[in-house]
């Protein structure tokens, strides 16, 4: 078993943004809704590598009860600050706040995330600069790791907003057959069974065990969702507990930003 440590490819390429970074003045913005903990987790992990490498960071945070309309209005405000070069809302936000209309706020400039509806249009034409930050996480993963996806049976598990959705984008831009489990899937096992390479984007903890996947898979967690200790004797490779897929995006994300103001 190998360990996709992804947190050593992040801080090469943190290293390399902050040579680049020097001496210009970038900032980031970003919004926090609410006291989740992985918001919370995320949001300071943020905060970290930017003050790493030499980029401002600010926090605006606002209670789980803020209505959508006030929240729209501080976003509105934010994103016309030209002193401010990347705006990031933290995501989930709370079930009666719309998030895409909140995302579709952020301006494709500054949309480092990758998230608005216009920013990912042109991630999905093939038009854009930038690509969302999971997935440059993903892509550099298995470049570094050289991990070969064609010809392999791909498995996302979840096809949700922020992992599994524009993994799968991605896999259409490269022509790679996937397949993809979620809640309506009938016989999930049997698929998981069958992959090469298992990725998964869920956030629930102990979703997949060993058991369920084949001896030599490669699998890539992340959402927090498979049991590391029974899963890891059969993988090839796994990304680790901490310091696998979380440090890798958050370094992507201020490549990202970089990108747009070059």
């Amino acid at each position: 078993m190998n360990l996709l440590e992804g947190e050593k490819i992040a801080e090469e390429i943190l290293k390399d943004l902050k040579k680049r970074i020097k001496g210009r003045n970038l900032k980031l913005v970003v919004f926090l809704v609410g006291e989740d903990p992985a918001s919370l987790l995320f949001t300071k992990a943020k905060e970290k590598a930017c003050k790493k490498i030499g980029v401002g960071f600010e926090l605006l945070k606002f209670p789980s009860w803020v209505n959508q309309a006030d929240l729209e209005k501080e976003i509105k405000k934010t994103v016309l600050k030209t002193d401010i070069q990347g705006v990031v809302v933290q995501l989930p936000l709370p079930a009666d706040i719309n998030s895409q209309e909140i995302v579709d706020i952020i301006p494709l400039e500054k949309d480092i995330d990758v998230l608005s509806q216009k920013a990912f249009e042109k991630f999905k034409t093939g038009n854009s600069l930038v690509i969302p930050p999971v997935v440059a996480a993903i892509k550099r993963l298995f470049e570094d790791y050289k991990i070969n996806l064609s010809g392999k049976k791909i498995v996302l598990v979840g096809a949700g907003k922020l992992v599994g959705f524009p993994i799968s984008v991605w896999l259409v831009q490269k022509r790679i057959n996937f397949s993809i489990i979620e809640k309506s899937t009938l016989n999930p096992e049997v698929i998981l069974k069958q992959a090469d390479i298992v990725i998964s984007g869920v956030g629930k903890a102990g979703l997949i065990k060993g058991e369920m996947i084949k001896e030599g898979a490669v699998v890539v967690d992340a959402g927090g969702d498979v049991d590391f200790k029974s899963v890891s004797e059969k993988a090839s490779y796994i990304t680790p507990i901490r310091g696998g897929i979380g440090p890798l995006t958050v370094a992507c994300l201020l490549e990202n930003l970089l990108k747009l103001n070059s």
